[in-house]
């Protein structure tokens, strides 16, 4: 027989529960909760502001569940923080910030979970070689897994692409990667490529990339399919101000083949085989508080090439240099924002090997300005010298433009979709002062470059304007424009009408 306490929990069990109770309940106990955790914290930091000018000496540090990743590597980011390291002590204030400048930069290797907890705790008074003021420090850095693999598809200007994606972490418990890619699409036909990162002495701020790939695009614009396979080593450093420099070399055999049958005489010229050696620089200042759609801050960016000349050997000899800048203005705390941007950029022919004459530069190499992500109202390569049907791009290039951007009604400026309207427009030219056969003299360089400069003064650039709507993914910026070309040169291809637009980098 059940007592009158056992009954009085089935009974209990067989009424029915009121949701709305429960989450009553369930509400109460989170306030709480979070009211526990609030007064611990401002506890916490009474005593830190309390304590602030303690002096304190880092005994030791020790890293928690890093199995994989070398000791030799984790000792280079964590001995700097050991008093027995310094000339000066610590103030409790002092070692805190070192210790989480130093959770911040494993944080920065890719390899642990977020975020990177640390504790501390008094050195064992018991050990005859501690002193009053001697502190262990612990991290908890859980590793992520080994690798991780990812299948898709992917759909952006005019194309669409199947793709699958290895990456494969702390290869050597130094924080290397090895990331492996392949694709198949509709523009790009093929595209596969090897990469491994690694970092130099354990500083994430300094990483060396070895890369191989190889692929084939249709270029529909110029009646072509490029070809290209080849490699590149990069050297990639950030300075404390958190610019990005990047100083790499890459040799490419490119082909230009499958021609359509109405290719244009200037695409047949450039048909067949090069070979380019070249070595670039980048340089990146980004200031912006949300690249994709930002509401405040600036960017430059510098991008420097030579290709061909001295010991770099190939077949094409030239300098080209490009450069950006973007600015973002917000309009008080409404959601309105004003965004502006300049582009340009130069290709300066070089003789092959630094002597005779210098080369004309190939379709694989020019400029080609136009698109959804640049000079909206225009098609791909819309922009810029034709020959027939074909966009045979250019040497010199100008562009800019201007967007405003506005919250939608009802949803909200925190939400990443805006209504936005622009005004862009550019202009691209080939190099002025060619022989007829096209060839340059190398005395009659320079003023050829600044012949063709100052062409770009001469008249109005092509321009379009229109209105859209922009959402801004974690991954990608995705643009719907309605775009009305203003001013467009006779071979020019404008766009009228509606527009898509996916891009990491819009004008």
């Amino acid at each position: 027989m059940a007592s009158p306490s056992e009954d009085d929990v089935f009974e209990r069990l067989r009424q029915k529960v009121d949701p709305a109770e429960v989450k009553k309940q369930q509400d109460e106990l989170n306030a709480r909760l979070y009211a526990q955790h609030q007064k611990s914290q401002e506890r916490l930091v009474e005593l830190i502001d309390d304590n602030t000018t303690l002096p304190v000496t880092i005994n030791s540090v020790r890293i928690l569940h890093a199995n994989r990743t070398r000791r030799g590597f984790l000792e280079r980011v964590v001995n700097p923080l050991l008093s027995s390291n310094r000339d000066e002590p610590y103030t409790l204030q002092e070692a805190l910030q070192e210790v989480g400048s130093a959770a911040d930069k494993l944080n920065r290797f890719d390899i642990f979970k977020s975020p990177i907890s640390a504790y501390y705790d008094r050195t064992d008074p018991t050990n005859p070689t501690s002193s009053p003021t001697d502190i262990d420090v612990y991290l908890a850095a859980e590793e992520r897994g080994s690798y991780t693999l990812k299948t898709g598809t992917e759909v952006g200007t005019l194309e669409g692409d199947a793709y699958v994606n290895g990456e494969f972490r702390n290869l050597f418990g130094g924080a290397e990667k090895l990331n492996a890619h392949a694709s198949l699409g509709t523009r790009t036909r093929s595209a596969y490529s090897l990469a491994f990162d690694t970092p130099i002495l354990s500083n994430p701020d300094y990483t060396f990339q070895l890369n191989g790939f190889a692929s084939s695009t249709l270029k529909p614009w110029a009646s072509h399919e490029e070809v290209l396979r080849g490699g590149n080593s990069k050297l990639t450093w950030f300075t404390k101000s958190g610019n990005r420099h990047e100083f790499g070399y890459s040799g490419i055999w490119r082909q230009v083949t499958g021609l359509a049958e109405n290719a244009s005489p200037t695409v047949r010229a450039d048909a067949g085989d090069s070979f380019k050696s070249s070595i670039t620089h980048t340089w990146v200042s980004d200031k912006r508080d949300y690249p994709l759609l930002p509401s405040r801050g600036y960017i430059m960016k510098t991008v420097s090439e030579i290709a061909g000349w001295g010991p770099l050997k190939g077949d094409v000899a030239f300098w080209k240099s490009e450069a950006e800048s973007q600015v973002a203005l917000p309009f008080g705390d409404t959601g309105i924002t004003l965004t502006a941007g300049l582009r340009g950029g130069l290709i300066y022919p070089l003789a092959l090997g630094g002597s005779g004459a210098p080369q004309q530069s190939r379709i694989n190499d020019r400029f080609q300005l136009g698109g959804p992500t640049d000079i909206r109202g225009f098609r791909l390569g819309g922009l810029g010298p034709h020959d027939g049907p074909d966009a045979v791009g250019g040497d010199v290039y100008a562009a800019g433009g201007a967007s405003l951007l506005f919250p939608l009604p009802r949803v909200g400026k925190d939400t990443p979709l805006r209504f936005q309207t622009f005004i862009n427009g550019g202009r691209l030219l080939s190099l002025k002062g060619r022989d007829k056969d096209g060839q340059l003299d190398s005395a009659a360089v320079s003023g050829a470059v600044k012949k063709t400069l100052g062409a770009l003064k001469e008249d109005l650039p092509s321009c379009a304007a229109g209105f859209g709507l922009v959402y801004a993914h974690p991954i990608a910026r995705f643009e719907v424009n309605f775009s009305l070309p203003l001013v467009m040169r006779a071979a020019e291809a404008g766009r009228k009408g509606l527009s898509f637009g996916v891009g990491v980098e819009f004008l």
